[in-house]
């Protein structure tokens, strides 16, 4: 069984001003349309329900909401230890103990090792203990 997502009201309520925005309503036109549908002039003093059926008027007429946009990719770590990590990393791939080089492959390593999702989240401390590790799984090949 899935559920399909539904905004809060506050985002609702956003949504609607976007959308009368996207479609050029004066606030005349606006509130006219609000008191049809619900009978109220005003989102705040809407239900959710109410709400919805709003935004789904704004559909009718043209509106689409924009997708809600993914988070940006992190900035790579760049600081010696990462890189000395990212080093040792290539240097296991080429000498065939990892086959997937990439920066994810890396970070899932590094999550287990450290329970940190990326390289940018390692303190010292924690960088040093996969350091080794790598360092000791190079010198078992």
């Amino acid at each position: 069984m899935t559920t399909k997502y539904t905004p809060t009201k506050p985002k609702l309520i956003q949504l609607i001003h976007i959308g009368k925005s996207k479609l050029g309503l004066d606030d005349g036109t606006y509130r006219h349309m609000l008191t049809e549908l619900t009978g109220k002039d005003s989102t705040k003093k809407m239900t959710k329900p109410e709400l919805l059926k709003v935004l789904d008027n704004l559909r009718d007429k043209g509106f689409t909401p924009a997708k809600p946009k993914r988070a940006g990719k992190l900035k790579q770590a760049c600081d010696p230890q990462s890189k000395l990590i990212r080093s040792l990393w290539l240097e296991l791939h080429d000498a065939g103990a990892v086959r997937n080089p990439s920066e994810r492959a890396l970070a899932s390593y590094v999550e287990r090792q450290t329970g940190k999702s990326a390289l940018q989240f390692l303190s010292t401390k924690d960088a040093s203990q996969v350091i080794e590790s790598l360092k000791k799984w190079l010198n078992r090949l």
